[in-house]
């Protein structure tokens, strides 16, 4: 130990636990085979620190002080079951012994615990959100507080999802594993899928008094970063990746002084963190790349997101190659949101009428009921026309359905300065 005086020890453990505790439990759930059971030995280790590191010092490496620690008390655990199991086998040998768990060999080679724990938090088994719980409580290292207040939930609530979460995937006998061959596909889906609500929840809050909650998109930017390093063969990974990239890079241009949403096209570009573009462009090429057909649906809206961050000023922005990759992704993914968001790619490559026509035509979709940009989205189009009357409406309309303050402000003001 090295005595540290001048740094408070819990600062430290707070700090490194939140960026430790994701490996520290997927480590230890690969000698328990229980992610709850390893979250809990995770958090006697921390409990451990704070009773040690005040009085002895932080360690030099204070990672793997925990790592060991926790490791040490799940070995402790299974000794213990053993010694159970062996006083059981003394008592009445005819009883029954549970076999250990096989784990299947893994034809791609991916043996990593991170991986696993991974594909465990968003096994499909559980609920989008109790996936989307479970991710950020291990993977993220939030509590259950900071989840419940991004997610403008009650606490109890997340607190449920986490322990019902846990408990369905020790009921179901989930392995601790990363799936391969034709499970792989359906699973990596489900993981990319909870990433990208994680980041689209940050990056346009559907509730609240915030626009944006940038600590969620750096979590989920940060997952899929993790991920596409784990798994570097799999195109829609690096695709993902690419996309959270170029979206987050306009972060600090969507909102202005008072924290206020800013549209597209009356952001500042100049704000735009050339980096993450930079960063963006690299993954986007490593998605085609490892590709070896068509490119999936994430790798297509990360091709939508580059033609934005190549334009240096909103009018030199592509649209007719934006309406042409929504056609590929409509036809790849058929959604009505993606036609919603084509046709706004089509009202900027060929004029408002024959945009509106494509939104009135999906304007009965159920998925579209209750959907705020639908009305916010033809609004802007009948105002184009010089239907004010009509388009105020729209915006009215948008404002009633959303639930999200800022946004509300924002509608509302574009219909009050309607002529």
């Amino acid at each position: 130990m090295t005595p540290q005086p001048t740094t408070d020890p819990r600062a430290t453990i707070d700090t490194v636990f939140r960026l430790e505790s994701p490996r520290i439990i997927a480590g230890v759930a690969r000698i328990v085979r229980d992610v709850g059971i390893a979250e809990e030995l995770a958090q006697d280790a921390l409990v451990a620190a704070l009773e040690q590191w005040p009085r002895d010092g932080v360690p030099d490496n204070p990672g793997a002080w925990l790592m060991t620690t926790a490791r040490h008390r799940a070995v402790d655990l299974i000794r213990r079951r053993e010694t159970y199991a062996r006083k059981l086998a003394e008592i009445g040998r005819d009883l029954p012994q549970a076999a250990p768990p096989q784990e299947p060999a893994d034809p791609d080679g991916i043996d990593d615990d991170l991986l696993r724990l991974v594909f465990t938090a968003c096994h499909p088994v559980l609920s989008r959100e109790a996936r989307i719980a479970l991710t950020l409580r291990l993977l993220g290292g939030l509590t259950t507080a900071e989840i419940a207040r991004a997610f403008l939930v009650p606490e109890p609530t997340v607190a449920q999802r986490i322990v019902r979460a846990k408990r369905t995937l020790a009921a179901k006998n989930v392995a601790f594993e990363v799936p391969y061959g034709p499970d792989r596909e359906a699973r990596l889906g489900s993981v990319l899928d909870v990433i990208y609500l994680i980041f689209n929840e940050g990056y346009a809050a559907t509730a609240g008094d915030d626009w944006l909650r940038p600590a969620l998109c750096e979590d989920a930017l940060r997952l899929a970063r993790v991920l596409s390093a784990l798994m570097p063969k799999e195109p829609e990974v690096h695709g993902l990746t690419a996309l959270l990239e170029f979206q987050a890079s306009r972060t600090a241009a969507r909102t202005g002084p008072s924290g206020e949403p800013v549209l597209l096209k009356d952001q500042n570009r100049a704000r735009w963190n050339r980096m993450l573009i930079a960063r963006g462009v690299a993954a986007l090429a490593r998605a085609d790349a490892t590709s070896q057909g068509a490119p999936g649906p994430y790798a297509l809206q990360a091709a939508i997101a580059a033609c934005h961050a190549h334009a240096y000023r909103y009018e030199e922005t592509d649209w007719g190659r934006i309406a042409t990759l929504y056609g590929l992704l409509a036809a790849r993914s058929p959604s009505p949101v993606v036609e919603l968001n084509r046709a706004v790619a089509v009202s900027m490559a060929e004029g408002p009428g024959q945009a509106l026509a494509l939104v009135d035509a999906v304007a009965a979709e159920p998925a579209l009921r209750g959907y705020h940009l639908l009305p916010s989205v033809r609004g802007d189009l009948l105002a184009r026309l010089g239907r004010t009357a009509e388009a105020r409406a729209e915006f009215e309309r948008a404002a009633s359905l959303t639930a999200n303050a800022r946004e509300r402000e924002l509608l509302l003001r574009r219909a009050a300065g309607l002529p």
